[in-house]
């Protein structure tokens, strides 16, 4: 799994560091965390990595395409290593949890702008709202089967 970690970096031309490493081996394994559960998973195998190292770290695999920042209305950003294809997210309004939804129209922009203003859109983002299975109750569900 390194060789392809290494492979991925050198694709981008950076350069292949203990922190990138960890970083992307700690965002493949948990999609969907935020800065300081990455700076937790990586200070596991390299205990002496600053805080700002793993900014930097993530700022770059952003910037490079291999990480994708996201970041819903009113929460912190989150990163993920799923990128290059057409994907959405849906956010638990109770516990924040995050999950990936693949886009059911096809490829990007997979929505059409009513009115794209002279723009060449590219891509569409879009965030499902709701309640995940963890955090539905009993009085959630039905309080919601009356509401519809």
């Amino acid at each position: 799994m390194t060789a392809d970690l290494e492979a991925q970096l050198r694709a981008v031309s950076l350069r292949v560091t203990r922190p990138r490493l960890a970083v992307l081996a700690a965002l493949r394994d948990h999609p969907h965390v935020d800065t300081d559960a990455v700076i937790a998973l990586v200070r596991a195998d390299l205990p002496a990595v600053s805080h700002q190292a793993v900014y930097d770290v993530l700022r770059a695999l952003t910037d490079a395409g291999l990480v994708r920042r996201i970041q819903p209305a009113g929460a912190i950003a989150h990163y993920e290593s799923r990128v290059g294809d057409n994907h959405h997210h849906v956010v638990c309004r109770s516990c924040g949890t995050i999950a990936d939804v693949d886009c059911a129209v096809g490829p990007a922009p997979c929505l059409t702008a009513s009115n794209d203003h002279g723009f060449v859109i590219d891509e569409a983002e879009v965030v499902y709202w709701g309640v995940c299975p963890s955090c539905l109750t009993p009085n959630t569900a039905s309080s919601e089967e009356g509401s519809t």
